[in-house]
This record gives C-alpha cells, structure tokens and sequence, in this order.
C-alpha cells in the first residue's frame, strides 16, 4: 500500500492524501491552501495525479482548505464518489459555491481562467453520497469507516483499511469541550495515523476561562465606547460565539447593545445547524437541552442577521458601542475587510481574533502586530486594540492531540503528523516520541511512504 502526500504537509491548509492500493486509488480531502498570494497560486497548478483514475474522496469535513479543489477534480475528469456524514454534504454546497466567486474574482485579477464553475459544483455534488459514523463503506479494495472528530458539526475521522493493515487519518480534531458539539471520538487499533498539529506547541484556555475573557474584551471596548470586531468563520466559530453571547445576554454579564451578524454565508449555513440542532449524533447534551428547553440559542435580543448589502452597510451608522462578527476569520476577504477599514485606526476599537490565521493573510499580520496594512487597495492604519483568544479554536491543543493519540500506542507503527507549521510540529514530535514511545515523522509534500 503506498500513501503520499500531495498538500497539509507542514501547511495548515490544503488536506490532500493519496491512498494506493492494487489498482483502487482513493482520496482524503482535497483542500484549498490558504494564506496570502504566495500560497494561493499552488491552487492553480496541475494536480501530480490524474483525477479521471481516483475512484474515491473521502471528506473529514467542509472547510474550504479539505473540499475547496474537489470542483476542479471534477472538471479534470473524476467521476468517482464523494463520500461524507449528512451535515458535511450539507455545508459543502454552499461553501463550494461561495468559494467559487471568491476564486473567479482572483483568477480574473490575476488574468487566469476559473478553476472550476458553479457546473462542476453541481456535478460534484451529483457525485456525493452520505454515510453516518460508524458504518463501513466499501470501495473496491478499501473498507472505510467515519469516526466523530468534534471539530465542527459532521466532522469525521477517516479509518481506511486494505491489505490487512488500518490507517486512521484525524482530519481536524476538535477543541474538548465545544459548546456545541461532542468531543472528539476515542478510536482504537490503527496501524498508520495522519494527526494533524496546528495546534501542537501550545495549550488553549479552559472553557470558562474563554467566556470570561471575550466578557472582559467587550466590557473594555464598551466603556470606552467602541466598536468590536470578530472576524470568525462562517462555519462553527460563528454558531459557538453566536451560543456564547446567548449565554452572555440572558445571564446579564454583557451590556445590552445591538450585536451584528454581517456573513450572508454564516447566516445560511447557521440554519444547517438548526437543521441538526436536536440530532444525538451530532449536538451535545447540554446545546440539545438547552433547545428542548425553548431556548433559541442562535437567536437573543438585539442579535440582528443583516443579510443584504444594504443592511451591511447601514451598520456604520448605528452609533457604538456595537459587536460586529463577520468573515471571513483571516480577512481575507468578506465584509468584515470593510469594518476593519472603517474601525481600525480607532483606539477606541477593538479586534478579537477567535480562528487560526495563516501566513500571510491580513488577519495574521494584524495578529502580529503591524501598525499598517493594506485593506482592498488602500493604507490602513491599525490603531485599535487588537486581542484573541485560543479557547475558540476548533482545532485541539497539544493536550487534546495527545489524549486522542494515546489509546492507540499499543498498535500504531508509525504516526504522520500533518496539517501544522512546524514551529507546531516540532514540539508535538518531540513529545510524542518521548512520552508514548512512538515513531512520529513530519513529512514533506510529495513524500511518498510504502505502509
């Protein structure tokens, strides 16, 4: 059995593994790399295989760096299955098509042609069947199983099994306890595991912990009457912050002031949630009581979904103090790009990091302190107040990476460790060797490895 690696090698972004065995080639994600313009470009290169011979995908969830290239597999001649639990089908599309205007407005800035179009979306998801956890699929020489990652609703672990030998590939473990989701699942008797590190060198903070430092920041901001931004992903952080503030506003801990979801995306894939909302498989105990209870919990007083531009940019003249959650979480783009332009060079703002921001993108570059960016083709001056908090993070901390690692030391041969920087995976490989004894290797991309 050969597995190589075609992207999420010492990358965040750009899950894509390639699985062989006999004449059976299967797929685990085949993501987007994000990241800046340097990074991005490798979206138009040629795939190093030929998508009409993969005869399967297997994808753990629906951000865009695991499915955002699966249109342009389709358009360059796959005609396998897409396989996937029901709420990641159900992300999928919409965040496929999103994505879609977002990558024809590069490719025409960049005078390339579209990698792919809302026809290849369609035909991808004619393509696309659902399986829930825990029951195998078999694909010629493979027998898979999804296991639960608790990473964001529908999120799966991927157990592939051919020629005797079982390789478990992590996908994003979750961050334990999500306010929303279940944990991520314990798993047992992998030979070969891909466990991905983006958070491998550090620790997040608790859960109460996290809720009262985003209490603090809007306190602070509020006082001075200023405006809060949160860049966040339209996927899972939007909903967890969404709960959080819920929370926040019935138990009187915040100010009673209008709170804004500027993301027609996250206002859209938010009723995916609700489809799901009362779902064992896939919501917690406590976010299902809270329901069954009557509790709207993405809904509360002055939560107001502005779906139209129009209504988005009406927000500038609601006077401050205000809440602002918008995407996309690296300002890449989105309509929070148009706050931060607005908001930034205002000391009295603030700026609220709760996702992982790439290299390179402005998110990052703000994270880190530059006094200037450019915004959109223009100069911006960031003199607002600039905080984060890790403890929203769906990613797991190198406390939860070894917790789910270590029920599977008695049989893995060797772990792979993906999906990180490397000042991430630097740390986890040392602690993994040290503390479970187990052959750990961060690979390149391209590394080809015989199991």
């Amino acid at each position: 059995m050969k597995l190589t690696f075609f992207g999420g090698a010492k990358a965040v972004t750009g899950a894509n593994y390639l699985l062989e065995s006999g004449d059976t080639r299967i797929l685990v994600d085949c993501g987007l790399k994000q990241g800046g313009a340097f990074c991005e470009k490798d979206n138009f290169e040629p795939f190093k295989y030929n998508p009409s011979e993969i005869d399967a995908v297997f994808v753990t969830h629906a951000h865009i760096d695991h499915i955002g290239l699966i249109p342009r597999l389709y358009k360059e001649g796959f005609r396998g299955t897409v396989f996937s639990t029901p709420p990641t089908k159900d992300f999928a599309e919409e965040l496929l098509l999103d994505s879609e205007d977002i990558l024809g407005r590069e490719a025409e800035r960049q005078g390339k042609p579209h990698i792919y179009d809302e026809k290849d979306i369609e035909g991808v998801m004619n393509l696309w069947k659902t399986n829930t956890y825990h029951r195998e699929v078999v694909v010629k020489d493979f027998k898979a199983t999804f296991y639960d990652a608790g990473h964001v609703l529908g999120s799966s672990c991927v157990m592939l099994e051919a020629e005797g030998k079982k390789i478990l590939f992590s996908g994003d473990l979750g961050n334990s306890p999500a306010p929303l989701i279940k944990d991520p699942e314990v798993i047992e008797g992998a030979d070969y595991v891909l466990m991905e590190s983006t958070y491998g060198g550090r620790v997040h903070e608790s859960k109460e912990e996290r809720k009262n430092l985003l209490e603090d920041v809007i306190e602070s901001t509020f006082q001075d009457g200023g405006v809060l931004m949160i860049p966040a992903f339209a996927m899972e952080r939007t909903q967890e912050i969404l709960y959080e503030l819920n929370e926040l506003v019935e138990n009187g801990r915040i100010p009673d002031v209008p709170i804004f979801l500027d993301s027609p995306l996250a206002i859209k894939l938010t009723a995916v949630y609700k489809k799901y909302v009362n779902d064992a498989d896939y919501f917690d105990k406590e976010a299902r009581d809270r329901v069954s209870s009557g509790d709207a919990i993405f809904n509360f007083p002055r939560l107001k979904m502005t779906l139209k531009t129009e209504q988005s940019k009406a927000i500038k003249d609601e006077p401050a103090p205000k809440v602002i959650i918008a995407g996309s979480g690296m300002s890449q783009g989105g309509r929070i790009v148009h706050h931060e332009t607005n908001y930034l060079p205002d000391p009295k703002n603030t700026i609220l990091m709760v996702s992982y921001q790439a290299a390179n993108s402005l998110g990052r570059r703000i994270f880190e302190g530059d006094k200037r960016v450019k915004i959109m083709g223009r100069d911006v001056e960031v003199r607002a107040r600039v905080k984060a908090i890790g403890g929203y993070s769906s990613h797991a901390d190198q406390n939860g990476l070894m917790n789910w690692l270590r029920p599977m030391r008695d049989t893995v041969k060797k772990v792979f460790l993906v999906q990180g920087e490397e000042d991430q995976m630097i740390p986890l490989q040392t602690l993994i060797r040290d503390r479970l004894a187990l052959d750990t290797i961060i690979p390149e991309t391209g590394d080809v490895v015989e199991l």
